[in-house]
């Protein structure tokens, strides 16, 4: 082995495990209220604007937001897994950074989501029996948890900015697999509704 790959090999072997200095300074009385801000007035956005359809003759399928919803839950889906498989490996720095990306994409896909509903006619589901039931399960959940995860996110990436990464492992340990759960059934949901849009 040459000596510039031993010491190339040595750099990359101890930049792994080193702890991230915090991003943050931490204060969780502003956490908590900026946080509680910004999970009501999403949630609110979300509710409200659900109520509004705008008529309006974009000129093309005005389901390809659906589709692009599917395609970046597919991609945090990606994110969450290479994220957790980064911090288990005690690659701390591209953790972080894919998980930033993570709830980059997620804001992405909150603004899709929205237009989506505006523009288009909500659809019912056109399968029946088990498959039915199967489909309004995924759907509910899918559905409660995206609504009431966001807080949850936010406290868990916010106790790593703040380099609290005790009580950041214990909140990812909850926040982690339902955010998965949420990107993955967001795709079997478009998936199944799919061939019912008009």
């Amino acid at each position: 082995m040459s000596e510039h790959h031993s010491s190339h090999h040595r750099r990359h072997r101890h930049s792994r495990g080193i702890v991230l200095k915090p991003a943050l300074k931490k204060n969780d009385r502003l956490a908590y209220v900026l946080i509680g801000i910004v999970s009501v007035v999403v949630f609110a956005a979300v509710v409200l604007l659900g109520q509004v359809k705008l008529d309006v003759n974009l000129g093309f399928d005005k389901h390809i937001f659906a589709r692009i919803n599917a395609l970046i839950n597919t991609f945090v889906a990606l994110l969450l897994l290479g994220a957790l498989w980064a911090a288990k490996d005690k690659r701390y720095e591209t953790h972080k950074k894919l998980m930033l990306w993570a709830i980059g994409l997620s804001v992405l896909f909150l603004v899709s989501y929205i237009a989506h509903h505006l523009l288009s006619e909500s659809t019912t589901y056109g399968g029946s029996g088990l498959v039915k039931l199967v489909y309004y399960f995924i759907l509910i959940t899918h559905i409660f948890l995206a609504g009431v995860m966001l807080p949850f996110i936010l406290f868990t990436a916010y106790r790593a900015l703040t380099g609290e990464y005790d009580k950041h492992r214990k909140l990812a340990r909850i926040t982690w697999p339902l955010w998965l759960y949420i990107a993955i059934t967001g795709v079997v949901v478009y998936l199944m509704i799919s061939p019912y849009y008009t």
